[in-house]
């Protein structure tokens, strides 16, 4: 069970590289430049959906880059979710 925090553009090796090791058992959390991945009916989003694993953005970044009502199904958690997430999740990578 590992945390991913998310913090790069689809497209990118990281963004790649992270789905590629995603588990069910895993959370990824976008947050920076990854909050576009959680746009709805992309192949970005379809592709984080696949892996089986819980996705989550951070609100802020997302209001930030204007996204709120763009998002797919995804949990969108602020700044103590991210808190929550990290004693759920205590191994933990960062993709950039």
């Amino acid at each position: 069970m590992i945390l991913h925090t998310l913090c790069t553009t689809p497209g990118r090796d990281a963004f790649d590289n992270c789905l590629a090791i995603l588990s069910p058992d895993d959370a990824v959390l976008l947050l920076g430049d990854g909050v576009y991945a959680g746009i709805k009916k992309t192949e970005a989003f379809e592709r984080l959906q696949a892996t089986g694993a819980s996705i989550h953005i951070l609100r802020e970044d997302a209001l930030a880059a204007g996204l709120m009502e763009r998002l797919g199904p995804i949990l969108v958690i602020d700044m103590e979710g991210f808190v929550s997430l990290t004693e759920r999740y205590p191994r933990q990578l960062g993709w950039y």
